[in-house]
């Protein structure tokens, strides 16, 4: 393939299409899931399943441009008290409409930015949590770290809490990107928090770097992800930058004539993936890459790896209960997604509601695509046998679905063989646009997505 024919193949499949963190997406969650489904399917529940918790912290003590998060800056500390005293209310909420304490697999803080939170604040949420959920040894605790909140006086307060795992964002460590992104990051500042994390005891540590920002280029991108390599994290999400400035009016502030161009973003994912994987890191999915003896990397090899709104994971619970403004909870009946705006938020808890403003509740074709398209997403492959397994007559359909597919798949990015579809190993970097192929809700409502790659 020469670099003309590379480059219109890939402004050709660099097309809008969702991150499938869920299926169905959330363009089609729909105000017709509130408290009252929300505490039905909570009440369905099995009292032997282990759940997750994700609990939301939608604060900044800075505002970084190319951010996609639900959060917003904070130039004091006065908001946390009261917005973590309603997300320990809705603990309580929560567990009533459990009817049990149910047993807590994982535990993830994100944001936002919850590395922000004093230690009597995370003492306090911990106390909540261990007198209405059930904890064991092997519960994973993980929370999401921005370097410049931390002093070094935080360390023993995740100690404490019992912080198992730590993302650092990092995101790259070229001055001139981080100027254009308000992210200014020092190599060395972050080596200490390194350094710190693992002295309370974090048994994983993963870095998050961005490819697709402004003026990178795939040297500077090299020279960031060589710097990420040298301190040695048992994971790296390379994920690549989501221009969506019409959701994300932060985004507006990042000059996009220095945003690179499809081809560009392809060849500095290559770039980084190179350098991490002649650096003994084996690839995971589309965006993550994991040390062998990393329980994420057994996971993949093993067939256990997941999709959720946090990434990749090996996180086998089929309920994740979110908690805090915007945060989306995963049931086996349904996705439901709380309140965006914090006020509103802290008003619905504060009188004995669920903050459920939206969610949309699963039908049979629903499982059966959420299924085709993991399976996708995580072992770029799915075998109709399977489906026709976990699914009955509904996977019949499949076949020719499959086969509409191929006709249309003018790349050859895929291929069957009667039983198994897969996902080409030079079309991996387009595994975002094969899923579409199945995602049979696309044309139900019009959304705008970021680019494929």
């Amino acid at each position: 393939m020469n670099n003309t024919s590379k480059a219109e193949i890939v402004s050709r499949l660099s097309v809008p299409v969702p991150r499938y963190t869920s299926y169905p997406t959330a363009p089609h969650f729909h105000d017709g899931v509130g408290d009252t489904e929300y505490r039905n399917w909570l009440g369905q529940l099995p009292k032997h399943d282990g759940l997750s918790l994700y609990i939301h912290i939608p604060f900044c003590d800075r505002m970084c441009w190319f951010c996609g998060c639900h959060t917003k800056q904070i130039n004091r500390y006065d908001p946390i008290p009261a917005y973590l005293s309603a997300v320990r209310q809705e603990i309580v909420l929560l567990r009533q409409a459990i009817g049990f304490s149910p047993v807590l697999n994982r535990v993830h803080l994100g944001g936002g930015s919850p590395s922000m939170l004093r230690r009597d604040d995370l003492d306090t949420l911990r106390n909540t949590i261990d007198t209405h959920f059930h904890l064991h040894e092997n519960t994973e605790i993980s929370i999401e770290i921005d370097p410049s909140d931390l002093s070094g006086e935080e360390f023993e307060a995740y100690r404490a809490f019992g912080v198992t795992r730590a993302s650092i964002g990092v995101q790259d460590f070229d001055e001139r990107v981080q100027n254009a992104i308000n992210r200014p990051q020092t190599f060395m500042q972050t080596a200490a928090v390194v350094e710190g994390l693992r002295s309370t005891g974090v048994r994983s540590l993963n870095i998050d770097a961005l490819y697709g920002l402004p003026y990178q280029t795939e040297e500077t991108v090299a020279q960031s992800i060589e710097q990420v390599r040298t301190l040695e994290p048992d994971r790296v999400a390379l994920f690549g930058y989501a221009h969506v400035p019409w959701m994300k009016p932060n985004q507006k502030l990042i000059p996009e004539a220095a945003l690179p161009d499809a081809l560009a973003r392809v060849q500095q994912a290559n770039v980084a993936s190179d350098i991490l994987q002649d650096g003994g890191y084996l690839p995971i999915g589309m965006d993550h890459f994991a040390m062998p003896q990393d329980s994420l990397a057994i996971a993949a090899g093993e067939g256990r790896l997941r999709r959720n709104f946090q990434g990749y994971t090996d996180d086998p619970c089929a309920t994740l209960l979110g908690v805090g403004t915007s945060s989306i909870g995963r049931l086996p009946t349904g996705y439901v997604q709380n309140d965006t705006a914090t006020g509103n938020y802290m008003r619905t808890v504060a009188s004995g509601r669920l903050p459920v403003s939206r969610g949309i509740e699963l039908t049979d074709e629903d499982k059966l695509h959420a299924d085709i398209i993991e399976s996708l997403m995580c072992r770029y492959s799915f075998s109709v046998s399977v489906l026709r397994g976990d699914h009955g007559q509904l996977a019949d359909g499949i076949v020719s679905h499959i086969q509409d597919a191929l006709d249309a798949d003018f790349d050859d990015l895929a291929g069957f063989d009667g039983d198994t579809f897969w996902i080409q190993p030079g079309g991996r970097g387009f595994v975002r646009t094969v899923a579409s192929w199945f995602d049979t809700r696309m044309k139900e409502k019009a959304a705008r997505y970021s680019m494929a790659v």
